[in-house]
């Protein structure tokens, strides 16, 4: 025998006496029950639609020949002609390639560093020295970069930095480290490094603290030793977190951190052939022609690939490991 239902209730959007059904009910329900936080995300909600969403309206200026006098709607179209002078100049090639290395390499160096130092932390058994190593970690987090640019000229500065002051005291000739662009590779890695490292191990230790602890205790009994339980049990439930960080930072892996670059090696033209990355780039672009088109097209140029790219590897990793997808 065949059963038979009607449109509505096989919906399950309207009940046979015409009163919402049961799932809208329930969603009504649930709004209801959480209206407390519905109404904490109210500020979240606005700051992400005027500083994030509605800025999105400028993106046209990568496709306008920008002049304030008409302004934003009345600027005359540029087509693809700002695109075409990025990627057109003699340097573009290598600023490009500057910008992905770098964050190739921060990647690398910070993921690596944050996990070793999350796992050293859990092993200790003093709560107090536990907390005083968060702390020492963390703190350069809160350091502005341009502090850091000041710390390091007092450093490495050709006439006063104690660089070369240590130098001369053991009686050998100062260098000059600001015409040097091959070691500023290994400057602006420890710098990134030191800053980062800290906030990146704090996400791994939550990681570690959420591992059942069953597991290591009977890795114990069995006998393996601290370097076993790391390997077989740590790692691999470190795995997920690493894979997200790393499918995260692919979105901006064509963006180069302005604030460590600008700050640290300024307007240094010896050095831009080692240090130059697209966000500097563009910068001087702004401040020398004023071409806001460019900038734009730059900016759009760097979020359309990045998130291109983390959509290819998500792709890539849900075929391979659909565990370890973002979505």
């Amino acid at each position: 025998m065949i059963e038979i239902r009607s449109v509505g209730e096989e919906a399950g959007s309207i009940s046979p006496s015409g009163s919402p059904s049961r799932g809208s009910a329930s969603f009504l329900t649930t709004l209801k029950k959480n209206r407390q936080f519905l109404v904490m995300l109210i500020p979240v909600t606005v700051y992400l639609l005027i500083f994030n969403y509605a800025p999105m309206a400028g993106l046209i200026l990568a496709f306008k020949r920008y002049i304030p006098a008409l302004g934003f709607w009345k600027s005359p179209w540029a087509g693809l002609s700002n695109f075409k002078f990025l990627f057109v100049s003699g340097a573009f090639g290598r600023i490009l390639f500057n910008t992905v290395f770098y964050n190739v390499i921060f990647l690398i160096t910070c993921q690596a560093l944050g996990m070793m130092v999350a796992i050293l932390i859990s092993e200790l058994r003093l709560k107090k020295l536990n907390n005083l190593l968060h702390s020492l970690t963390f703190f350069p987090y809160f350091v502005s970069y341009v502090v850091v640019g000041a710390i390091v000229y007092n450093i490495f500065s050709y006439e006063f930095g104690v660089f070369n002051n240590l130098l001369e005291a053991w009686g050998a000739e100062p260098v000059n480290v600001y015409q040097m662009p091959n070691v500023w590779v290994f400057i602006l890695t420890f710098l990134n490094s030191w800053k980062w490292v800290g906030y990146t191990s704090i996400i791994y230790y939550t990681t570690i603290v959420g591992i059942d602890p069953e597991l290591y205790e009977a890795a114990e009994i069995d006998g393996a030793s601290t370097l076993a339980r790391i390997w077989h049990i740590t790692v691999p439930y470190l795995k997920v977190t690493l894979l997200t960080i790393v499918l995260f930072q692919l979105g901006s892996i064509f963006k180069g951190q302005f604030d460590l670059f600008y700050n640290v090696i300024g307007n240094n033209g010896q050095l831009f052939e080692a240090t130059d990355v697209v966000d500097t780039y563009v910068f001087r672009m702004l401040i020398t022609n004023f071409d806001v088109g460019l900038g734009t097209a730059a900016g759009l140029f760097q979020s359309f690939f990045g998130f291109l790219l983390m959509m290819i590897v998500n792709g890539v990793v849900k075929k391979v490991r659909p565990q370890y997808a973002l979505f």
